[in-house]
């Protein structure tokens, strides 16, 4: 099959799929339990049936593409990505995975026939945690990490339920296969890099050796509020001055650690926020991220040495972690098959890190699991602009091919 023969199906239904949640600047919103979000499901699991897949649902909304293999004994090989986006995200993220995994067993399957192993081709229900305050729902369900919440309180930003919302389209009623799985082997996933690493350095294919760990945090800055006019500064209780010295050091400190590490503060809320009172009580957030618990632990150490240095009398401060997710590597035996077949391609690779979570976060903590990137424009995602060439769609659709036949077929 030429390469340019091979380049208008990926492109064609990834265009056919963005149609769907479409936004007016040219980005797409799929939420969770949204009539679109459904849209785009049953979308997919008519793809599976055209390609000549048995498609089936789980009961919380994934959807699998079923391909049988001779011994069925064997684990099943897992492939795919997810459907849902952000609020006006991009055309690639999550759907790319999904497509490319579509395209590739049915190119298997037409060019080698039925498979040893059976291999399914997973549209997770949701990842990105865009609706409710959850995420990873599809992959976290697959695996049991969610068996134990409890999420029938959990409302969106409108105060629609979460269960409500998820029963509205037949799920969660039991009419479907429990979503838990034991049967799986590995589980491969294709996407976008979400990042400028291969496009700046020229580069093709990226060989994930791993996700990084994340810890998130609340930090709450109290003081007291007063007249801005009629208070000197020597007797303020500026929370507004704390706090702001305390995001310079904890930014600083987040220079002081090697490449690798980052730290954000991403939401900083101000009471009363009006611009004639001295701010009485400041809550900001702040996201840390790294390959290795241990850095990541270090700059932990960091917080709490800040917030009692700068903590008072006269203004009281306080972090609550809320998020601690450990970093997962990728199969060692993949991701070198995967490089290797780089190689003997003469493709621009690299082995590299995910700062981005993935449902291969989540199915790397269970089973071997293999994380593969192509190029994004500009670093560009989450956004309309999202981009990525044809050329190196169809290079990370090839790759994807060849683990899937290693896994499915040797």
């Amino acid at each position: 099959m030429k390469t340019q023969q091979s380049l208008a199906p990926i492109t064609s239904v990834i265009e056919e799929l963005a149609r769907i949640g479409k936004t007016k600047d040219g980005g797409v919103t799929r939420l969770l339990y949204t009539p679109v979000w459904f849209q785009a499901q049953q979308t997919i699991h008519q793809l599976f049936k055209q390609h000549g897949f048995a498609p089936f649902y789980d009961d919380i909304g994934n959807v699998y593409g079923r391909v049988e293999g001779t011994n069925q004994e064997e684990p099943v090989v897992l492939t795919g990505s997810h459907i849902d986006t952000v609020v006006n995200g991009g055309k690639y993220d999550g759907a790319y995975g999904v497509l490319a995994s579509l395209l590739a067993v049915s190119e298997l399957v037409h060019t080698h026939g039925q498979p040893k192993r059976t291999i399914d081709v997973v549209s997770f229900c949701e990842e990105e945690g865009s609706r409710f305050p959850l995420n990873f729902w599809g992959s976290g369900n697959l695996t049991g990490i969610h068996q134990d919440k409890n999420d029938r309180e959990t409302k969106d930003s409108n105060g629609k339920s979460f269960y409500d919302e998820m029963n509205e389209y037949g799920f969660g009623l039991g009419h479907y296969q429990n979503p838990l799985r034991h049967d799986l082997g590995h589980f491969v996933e294709l996407h976008i890099e979400q990042g400028s690493i291969l496009e700046d350095a020229g580069e093709s294919l990226g060989i994930v050796k791993g996700i990084v760990g994340q810890k998130r945090f609340i930090f709450t800055v109290t003081g007291e509020s007063n007249h801005a006019g009629t208070t000197p500064m020597n007797k303020r209780r500026d929370a507004m001055d704390t706090a702001t010295t305390l995001v310079q050091k904890l930014i600083q400190a987040g220079h002081s650690m090697d490449d690798s590490f980052v730290a954000t503060v991403g939401q900083f809320n101000v009471l009363p926020n009006t611009p004639n009172v001295i701010p009485g009580q400041i809550t900001f957030t702040l996201d840390i991220r790294h390959p290795h618990s241990e850095t990541l632990d270090v700059y932990h150490e960091r917080i709490y040495s800040f917030v009692n240095e700068l903590g008072s009398s006269d203004i009281a401060v306080s972090v609550q972690q809320y998020s601690d997710v450990s970093p997962v590597s990728m199969s060692e035996d993949l991701t070198t098959l995967a490089y290797d077949y780089a190689q003997q391609s003469n493709l621009k690779s690299r082995y590299m890190y995910s700062g981005a979570g993935h449902d291969a976060q989540i199915l790397g903590s269970a089973i071997p699991t293999c994380l593969l990137f192509v190029p994004s424009v500009k670093g560009i995602s989450h956004s309309p602009h999202e981009y990525t060439k044809q050329e190196d769609l169809q290079v990370g659709l090839d790759a994807l091919k060849h683990v899937l036949y290693q896994l499915a077929y040797e």
